[in-house]
């Protein structure tokens, strides 16, 4: 469902003018696309906007207050054409449940919980029918980190309006990123008379993976190797999240920790560059060694002049 305007602002309901434009500044400047890069960062910094926009006008805030998530479809003077009959302390409280067709309860104004339909059906032209649209809803989808990169189509089961299983078939796109949204079209809720439904939004989230960790469309990835390949240099296989394998040439004298860049081997991104794969090289000593390997070991301790701790 569409979150709560004060929600998204982080503001309590009685808020007031100050508060609301200091904490739009605060979440504009921490998730503005030029400065956040994380592809969710566009979708919250347009739901910023969008609470603002609406909080910090009087007339809207109010019209808000008084409907809710419902209120753009409320005409702007409809305080015109119904103030006539309100009296004295008439006036419109929050829905007391139910969703776009619940009864309000109201004040000097008609009798006590009139239905909506009957208070506003000249508005939308319906015969005492509100043509209300659909609420969008959200949902999460999970997803690995080889099913984000590769993309395809799934079968989504999520609970339905009356609480049964209800299958999608979803077409994930190659590439998708941790808390992007995926759209169905009039898969939300239901809209009141002949309106039409909402959409429902999917929520992308990466789940978290034995070997690889993203960072945006970046991918890192610990990449094992023997103490004499790192001394003196190879080229070793590094696993890739699509499945496959890549080759990443080791230089000579490398310590464990160091990075080592595979451009354009990360994830897909249908609109711009691929992200890069990042192999994280870490040494690996033989848990048993043989004779040989031990009188090696024993002669190279006895030959190096290395000193890890000093340098």
């Amino acid at each position: 469902m569409a979150r709560d305007f004060y929600e998204v602002l982080g503001v309590p309901r009685n808020a007031d003018k100050d508060k609301i434009q200091q904490a739009y500044r605060t979440l504009a400047r921490k998730y503005h696309p030029d400065v956040n890069k994380d592809p969710a960062a566009e979708e919250r910094f347009k739901e910023i906007n969008d609470a603002f926009s609406v909080l910090s006008d009087p007339d809207q805030r109010a019209r808000y207050d008084r409907f809710g998530e419902d209120f753009r479809k409320v005409p702007e003077d409809w305080e015109e054409r119904v103030g006539a009959g309100a009296g004295p302390g008439g006036g419109f409280r929050r829905p007391t449940g139910g969703g776009p067709r619940a009864r309000y309860a109201t004040s000097g104004f008609g009798p006590e919980g009139m239905d909506v339909d009957d208070l506003f059906g000249s508005f939308f032209g319906g015969a005492g029918r509100v043509r209300v649209p659909g609420a969008d809803q959200e949902a999460e989808l999970p997803l690995t980190v080889e099913e984000a990169y590769r993309g395809g189509r799934r079968t989504v089961t999520l609970a339905g309006p009356t609480g049964q299983p209800r299958r999608y078939e979803v077409e994930v796109p190659p590439g998708v990123t941790d808390g992007q949204r995926i759209r169905l079209a009039g898969e939300g809720g239901r809209g009141s008379g002949d309106a039409p439904a909402g959409d429902l939004y999917l929520r992308v989230r990466i789940q978290p993976h034995p070997r690889f960790r993203l960072d945006g469309r970046d991918v890192h990835v610990q990449v094992p190797v023997t103490p004499w390949e790192a001394a003196l240099g190879a080229t070793v296989p590094v696993p890739t999240p699509g499945g496959g394998t890549a080759k990443v040439t080791v230089p000579a004298g490398s310590s464990s920790g160091r990075r080592l860049r595979l451009r354009g081997e990360g994830m897909p991104n249908p609109r711009g560059e691929n992200g890069d794969l990042y192999a994280e090289l870490r040494i690996v000593v033989p848990p048993t060694l043989t004779d040989r390997e031990r009188e090696l070991f024993e002669e190279l301790a006895a030959t190096s002049s290395l000193d890890p701790r000093r340098t």
